[in-house]
């Protein structure tokens, strides 16, 4: 945006207390603060946003505008991600399809592209190595990038992954002791991070202050974030559960009625790959629970 003095266009790298560190798209780092109407409007400025601001100087700005966001997280706080690495221990915490499933169904939900990186693969024995291999090639057949290696984070893994940060908003999310914080030190072995603390100062309590920044690495921008360990219930209507599993949406058009939800009803496409082994029997048993779950859940007034 050109005139009007000191207004620049950029994005929000930092935000701690009210304050708001914006990288301009000419290369300058202003520290801004939201102008006093955002909050009769309702904006709450998040890190990844692409903001309109008035930069007298370095330190004295101010947010005029913020962009329309093509996503957003809750935890962590950022807007606009490209992709979300989801660090999945296969051991010390006990490996859970569960788990794993849910996470993915709460970035599709977000339209987030996952990355599965399964962490501790050294804890493995040979003999527990095919299975691991196994799950890595069904979640790929899905369409899923899956980066499995028996070495942990071994050179190959690590450069697979820095090549899928390039150019990107990256989120790393795992289960508190999935390897998040080692996996970000092999990425970035420069930062130096104190992730540990950085985890701890995001983890503690909803109402304190909380940090979140992105942080300039193999040539992308990545935000460290707290452990996603679990999900509260996700709003979302039962009958469209389904969409949100990429093989399930894919088999569905096979499906003898619309709007099957591949549980009871017959000429179920789904069902069929499921038995035939086209579809993997953990992700069905998964949606059959999640299906249940949603069934079941209470409607929420309070929103």
């Amino acid at each position: 945006m050109k005139g009007g003095g000191d207004v620049a266009e950029g994005q929000i790298r930092q935000s701690l207390s009210g304050f708001y560190d914006v990288m301009t798209t000419s290369g300058r780092l202003v520290r801004t603060r939201a102008r006093g109407n955002f909050r009769s409007r309702k904006i709450t400025p998040l890190v990844g946003d692409q903001v309109v601001i008035d930069a007298p100087n370095d330190h004295e700005g101010y947010i005029l505008e913020v962009k329309p966001r093509r996503n957003q997280l809750v935890r962590p706080p950022v807007a606009n991600v490209d992709q979300a690495i989801v660090a999945t221990a296969v051991r010390e915490p006990v490996f859970s399809t569960n788990l794993l499933d849910r996470q993915l169904l709460a970035l599709e939900i977000a339209k987030i592209e996952p990355v599965v990186y399964l962490t501790k693969t050294d804890l493995l024995t040979a003999e527990e190595q095919p299975e691991f291999v196994q799950l890595a090639a069904d979640y790929r057949q899905i369409g899923y990038q899956v980066i499995y290696d028996p070495v942990a984070f071994s050179q190959t893994a690590i450069t697979a992954l820095d090549e899928l940060l390039e150019d990107k908003v990256s989120v790393i999310m795992g289960q508190t002791g999935a390897g998040k914080s080692t996996l970000l030190n092999h990425v970035a072995p420069d930062l130096d991070l104190a992730t540990g603390e950085i985890s701890a100062a995001l983890n503690r309590g909803k109402h304190t202050t909380r940090r979140v920044s992105l942080l300039e690495v193999a040539g992308g921008l990545i935000a460290d974030t707290p452990g996603f360990s679990s999900y509260d219930a996700f709003d979302l209507d039962a009958r469209s559960l389904g969409q949100y599993f990429r093989e399930f949406r894919r088999a569905a058009v096979n499906c003898r009625f619309r709007g099957c939800v591949h549980v009871n009803e017959p000429g179920c496409a789904v069902k069929a790959m499921v038995e035939s082994g086209e579809i993997r029997q953990s992700r069905y048993e998964n949606y059959l629970l999640l299906y249940q779950a949603l069934k079941n859940q209470k409607p929420n007034y309070r929103k």
